[in-house]
């Protein structure tokens, strides 16, 4: 199955929201864990989410790169 690079772009561009979206609510529910423990077990899984959005985000923006340079060199 091949991707092309505008597909590339547009499902890491929703890749990355999904996963900022998990680390922002996985962020906003540390104030109701009160156990040490599992606050540093849930820090930590929202930073790894925090982590998968900018590596989507990178790849969708790597991607759009492709595209939009592509177009220039063949349009002049």
């Amino acid at each position: 199955m091949k991707i092309t690079a505008n597909l590339a772009a547009l499902l890491g561009g929703v890749f990355a929201l999904v996963c900022f979206g998990v680390a922002v609510t996985g962020f906003s529910a540390l104030s109701d864990i009160t156990d040490a423990q599992q606050l540093a077990d849930a820090r930590g899984f929202a930073w790894f989410w925090t982590f998968l959005g900018i590596v989507g985000a990178v790849c969708g923006a790597a991607s759009w790169w492709i595209v939009r340079s592509e177009f220039e060199r063949e349009n002049g």
